[in-house]
């Protein structure tokens, strides 16, 4: 059949309508936004840092170089321990610190003399980086690696000759031990050391010396989805402290150029980032269980209790970041009874705090809505993968949850849809008295997940109010303890 003007005109006027539609079908998203890898970095949350070397059996925090390998002989050493350890605490992956500043390394490389091969582990046959990643295949945990880009044992550090051996030793690492999905390096490049026998001081310029560009590039070939951490990211970013605290106001944004490792005067920005960052940058809070990174004996008065470890997890994953909490073995080989005590005292702590929403398929009323799929009752449905849209272009919004009774609150939890970025500037948490609002909390920033304390309260409906937005509010759940 011969298809008139008029079929094409109208099959034409549907297509662009359709094409509108469909165009509205969800809000266009805010930029900067998170990758896919790391929206699956988000959702870890939480993890584990292990720092164990020479320095546990010597006793200091950075080592000075000339440390000899046969002091590395753990007595007991029981890698399932670590691991079993930190699955049960409810962390999600390790990252082993496979050469700290000392520059002794944790597996038999074939570049240095100074590594485990040298040491009485094992006979000399040990390969604790071997140990660890199998460890977490075997618990279900993800791995990852820490390797200083200084090196205070090395004669050639601070010349082209010891980037080349930092290169070859990441080979090493991701050619053995992978599949790795983060790679730690921080900012302590250059200062006093044993440097082959010169004890001398050697400074280095840490925005060009390591041609962080070409090293970055050669990992990802090696581990396509690998993520990067350090000041400046390039996919995470430091938090700026070693206290756990992240900032009250925390923007994933910032933007790259800015920044480098070991940058001075960067505290505040990497703290709280940048609204108007161009890179989606989000920050790691890191903080050790005790008060040094490596274990020391005399600090087993000092480990911090399951109420300290819940309050960091406030002010880290509860403030949009994650939590890398360093748990150091000891002289074993073991991680100590106290801090395992206190870890699992700890998963307890959050079992009983968060083990029943309150607001899980509750009554909810929005001002507004973008559609009718974008619903508010998908803030109550328990499935972040779903979310509530104000209409379009709506910089402030209402959501009321109706507990249905009288409930004791204490916690009220929410989560942005970051995959379209993140939007909201400023928000207010009211709980109903009977007869009356009062406002329980005012803030600012939400991200990933914000988790805001309030004084327990009986109440049976709570209102938040987004006050300020950079696009139209997108939220994915909200939840109430």
């Amino acid at each position: 059949m011969k298809t008139s003007k008029y079929h094409v005109f109208f099959a034409l006027i549907f297509a662009i309508l359709s094409c509108k539609t469909s165009q509205i079908s969800s809000p266009k998203p805010v930029f900067p936004i998170p990758t896919a890898d790391q929206l699956a970095w988000h959702e870890l949350e939480t993890y584990a840092f292990i720092h164990f070397t020479t320095n546990t059996f010597t006793g200091k925090e950075w080592g000075y170089g000339d440390e000899s390998p046969s002091i590395f002989n753990p007595t007991d050493m029981d890698v399932d321990q670590w691991v079993k350890t930190i699955k049960d605490a409810g962390l999600k992956a390790v990252i082993l610190t496979c050469k700290h500043h000392d520059g002794f390394v944790l597996w038999p490389s074939k570049f240095t003399n100074h590594s485990v091969a040298a040491s009485p582990y094992k006979n000399g046959k040990g390969d604790v980086v071997k140990e660890v990643s199998e460890a977490c295949k075997k618990y279900g945990l993800k791995f990852g690696v820490y390797l200083s880009p200084w090196d205070r044992n090395r004669a050639d550090y601070g010349s082209p000759s010891y980037v080349e051996y930092y290169r070859n030793q990441l080979k090493e690492l991701f050619a053995a031990y992978g599949p790795i999905f983060e790679m730690w390096f921080d900012g302590a490049n250059g200062g006093d050391g044993f440097y082959g026998g010169t004890k001398e001081m050697r400074k280095i310029n840490g925005k060009t010396f390591y041609d962080w560009p070409k090293t970055i590039e050669l990992v990802r070939e090696l581990e396509p989805k690998i993520l990067f951490f350090s000041d400046a990211g390039p996919e995470i970013r430091w938090v700026g402290n070693e206290r756990g605290l992240a900032g009250k106001t925390n923007w994933n944004n910032i933007s790259r150029d800015t920044l480098y490792a070991g940058k001075a005067g960067i505290e505040s920005l990497l703290n709280t980032g940048n609204e108007n960052g161009k890179d989606w940058v989000p920050a790691e809070v890191d903080v050790s269980i005790r008060p040094g990174w490596f274990y020391h004996a005399e600090e087993d008065v000092k480990v911090k209790t399951a109420q300290q470890l819940f309050d960091i997890y406030m002010t880290s994953v509860g403030r949009g970041s994650n939590l890398l909490l360093n748990i150091p073995p000891d002289k074993r080989g073991q991680i100590h009874e106290i801090d395992v005590a206190n870890l699992i005292a700890w998963k307890k702590l959050l079992n009983e705090r968060f083990s029943e929403n309150l607001a899980k398929n509750a009554s909810v009323s929005v001002s507004s809505n973008f559609n009718k799929k974008l619903a508010g009752t998908n803030l109550t449905d328990g499935n972040t993968k779903t979310y509530w849209a104000a209409s379009q272009n709506s910089k402030n919004a209402t959501i009321e949850i109706d507990l249905n009774k009288l409930k004791t609150v204490n916690f009220v939890e929410m989560q942005e849809y970051i995959a379209l970025g993140q939007r909201v500037k400023s928000f207010a948490i009211d709980t109903w008295n009977g007869s009356n609002w009062k406002e329980a909390a005012n803030e600012t920033t939400i991200g990933y997940k914000r988790i805001i304390k309030i004084t327990t309260t009986q109440t049976q409906k709570i209102r938040i109010r987004i006050t300020d937005a950079k696009a139209g509010v997108i939220l994915s759940e909200v939840k109430v303890w």
